[in-house]
């Protein structure tokens, strides 16, 4: 199992300033891999690698495993089942429950994807950095998909004020109906170690420095970014064409 140690600071992230429109916006051309760009703006308030600190050779090797699957077929790592046409602009949302800017972030971006006509649909990627609780809730939220409960499990967790102990997700799961038994086997099922070691080749793969991070079509963000800022970028993806980095006609 990929752990990531020594970041409990991590969350000093990236932000981008919240006034930023579509003239406003700089980009930056990325060679590996070939077809995003990196959105650049605002200030770093400190930069980390928040993959220093893998605690074995295990744990290295898997994650150099799951990056070669990932570059694989990069699109689909990042966006699950890709939109049929270039109308429909894929976002996939990078975030740790415990990070203060992704509560925020995810909020956001689950009210514009739920707006009719906002032609976005989000993909979840659990990027745990901020110690063992992240890592517990990552893993319940993605082992509470196999009885269909994800969405349910990922928002209570994200505005929920209590650390993901093991009596606190026993008590989350008899709320929401899940089978708590079950729910736990799952948290250390290959699947969910596999989902956990994907998320975190790719942000290795775009260099993702903290959470919140996101991959709008085929722009690259670091940091939490305004309501304005996502939908000038998902207006420039849908006109300029994100299919391309992705082979989407």
């Amino acid at each position: 199992m990929l752990v990531v140690s020594g970041v409990a600071a991590a969350y000093a992230a990236f932000r981008i300033a919240p006034g930023f429109g579509r003239d406003d916006l700089v980009f930056e051309e990325i060679d590996d891999p070939a077809g995003f760009q990196r959105l650049t703006a605002g200030q770093s308030s400190s930069g980390f690698d928040p993959f220093v600190g893998l605690e074995t050779q295990e744990d290295a090797d898997n994650l150099a495993a799951a990056e070669i699957r990932a570059r694989q077929n990069i699109c689909a790592a990042l966006y699950h089942d890709l939109p049929t046409t270039a109308d429909e602009v894929p976002v996939a949302s990078f975030s740790d429950y415990y990070c203060p800017y992704c509560r925020v972030q995810t909020k956001r971006l689950a009210a514009l994807e739920a707006q009719t006509g906002s032609g976005i649909r989000v993909s979840w990627h659990e990027l745990p950095l901020l110690g063992e609780t992240s890592t517990l809730a990552a893993k319940a939220a993605l082992a509470a998909r196999n009885q269909g409960a994800y969405p349910a499990f990922h928002e209570r967790l994200m505005r929920s004020p209590f650390q993901a102990t093991p009596e606190y997700l026993q008590s989350l799961a008899n709320d929401i109906g899940v089978d708590h038994a079950r729910l736990v086997a799952d948290m250390d099922s290959d699947q969910v170690l596999e989902d956990l070691e994907i998320s975190a080749a790719i942000a290795r793969i775009f260099a993702f420095i903290g959470t919140p991070a996101m991959v709008i079509g085929r722009t690259v963000i670091q940091g939490e970014v305004s309501e304005r800022t996502v939908q000038a970028i998902v207006a420039r993806e849908r006109e300029e064409g994100w299919g391309s980095a992705c082979r989407v006609a």
